[in-house]
């Protein structure tokens, strides 16, 4: 009886699984873009902290919109089976800029050493988005070669 219940659990997580995690990423990416587009972002002093530091030219009204809609057409591209290979190319870079203000902006991220700030918590829970990325990854079928003529 135990077993017959924990097999169907474990069939419907299967069935579940990753169209939760696309809709999961899809959310948080288009929903946190869509708040820097709209200048509702609570990431944006850090966002401008960090930009300042490393793209001093450019201006952060400019950055923040492009930055938000990047976010935006990562989420997007989680949504549609086929463009999980785009979506990943997309997110890692998005994640090395998204974890650089916990070496280069400290005093914002880190309040003592390995306690991190509200931001540094915000960066670091990242790793969980990297973790269900991979888990998405790993189900993904490897190119076929195809024949030459």
């Amino acid at each position: 009886m135990i077993e017959r219940a924990d097999s169907a659990i474990i069939n419907v997580m299967n069935r579940i699984a990753l169209p939760a995690a696309r809709i999961a990423i899809f959310v948080v990416f288009f929903w946190f873009g869509a708040l820097k587009v709209f200048g509702l972002s609570p990431a944006s002093p850090l966002v401008a902290s960090l930009l300042e530091r490393t793209l001093p030219f450019m201006t952060f009204n400019v950055f923040i919109v492009w930055f938000g809609i990047f976010e935006m057409v990562i989420g997007l591209t989680f949504l549609f089976p086929g463009l999980e290979r785009l979506a990943i190319a997309l997110l890692f870079p998005h994640m090395a800029m998204t974890a650089m203000p916990l070496f280069l902006l400290p005093q914002i991220t880190w309040s003592g050493w390995f306690v991190p700030t509200l931001e540094g918590q915000y960066i670091i829970k990242n790793l969980a988005i990297v973790a269900l990325v991979l888990s998405l990854a790993a189900r993904l079928h490897p190119f076929k070669k195809r024949a030459i003529l």
